[in-house]
């Protein structure tokens, strides 16, 4: 059901959507089911040693997912859609043709998400290598720069065509605002995207274009559980005890769902929130709360 009329035909970008039960999935499927032409991107294998199978959405995985957004949209009989694409966010001319091919098939491009990130190199400074350190700022900060710069020359672009505003939506972290152990590049990148995201609100605003992002805290998907693995066993804990711990520091009693964030992402692009742009917007059922 759709909530934000407005949001009916605007085309979206959203990074790192091609793992199932995703925040990216999560994401793309509201924003199809309020109307909007979407596409999906994920790296589509893993790359490098530093980097999992299980990281990335697999190249079928990233086109099934989009399949299912697409029927679902079809049903709803709002007139939204969904598509995939490969795309490493590293790699700026891949960037840019990634925003061509949206703009070359739905018109335009009103809305970029920049979800794609590292979450599992979890290690002490002491022993985190300078790769695993470039690979973390890698993605989740030069790449969700470069979707910014290209994606903002786009909407810059159509502003002056007539088709105006556009939105820009970080997905950062809890660990944007606060530390924690084992996570330097992690709380480091995240830091510096709400650094990103202020910048480019104070510059995009007199095109009307909004930038804020978000910051979940714990989110029920697959990076979440490995989390949780990760961090039990390095305070010697056991799962239980560790998701114990967790729920008690949250006022609300649970983790985040990934439809937690995605409605945030949703609003943030409706014509409701055209007067809020550089903020750092908590959705973690009160655990973060500056």
């Amino acid at each position: 059901m759709a909530h934000y009329t407005e949001l009916k035909g605007k085309v979206a970008l959203v990074t790192g959507a091609g793992r199932r039960k995703g925040l990216g999935e999560a994401i793309a499927r509201r924003l199809a089911s309020e109307g909007c032409k979407v596409v999906v991107t994920d790296l589509g294998h893993a790359k490098g040693k530093e980097m999992p199978e299980s990281a990335v959405g697999s190249e079928s995985e990233m086109a099934q997912v989009a399949a299912d957004i697409h029927v679902a949209a079809l049903a709803s009989g709002n007139g939204g859609a969904c598509t995939a694409l490969a795309l490493d966010v590293l790699e700026e001319s891949q960037v840019k043709e990634t925003i061509a091919t949206t703009v070359a098939r739905y018109g335009s491009l009103d809305i970029l998400v920049n979800n794609a990130g590292i979450g599992y190199l979890m290690k002490p400074i002491v022993e985190m290598s300078i790769e695993e350190w470039d690979a973390v700022l890698g993605v989740n900060l030069r790449g969700a720069f470069l979707c910014t710069k290209y994606a903002a020359i786009q909407m810059i672009k159509q502003n002056e065509s007539g088709r105006t505003g556009g939105r820009i939506v970080n997905i950062a972290s809890q660990a944007a605002k606060s530390g924690f152990p084992f996570a330097s590049a992690y709380c480091s990148s995240k830091h510096g995207m709400t650094g990103l995201t202020r910048v480019t609100a104070i510059e995009m605003g007199k095109y009307g274009i909004t930038a804020n992002a978000i910051c979940p805290n714990h989110v029920t998907t697959g990076l979440g559980a490995w989390q949780n693995e990760y961090f039990s066993e390095a305070l010697g804990l056991t799962m239980e005890q560790y998701m114990n711990a967790m729920k008690s520091r949250i006022p609300l009693g649970r983790p985040g769902l990934p439809t937690d964030t995605a409605a945030a992402c949703a609003w943030l692009c409706s014509d409701e929130a055209q007067y809020v742009t550089g903020e750092s917007m908590n959705v973690s059922g009160g655990e973060e709360y500056h």
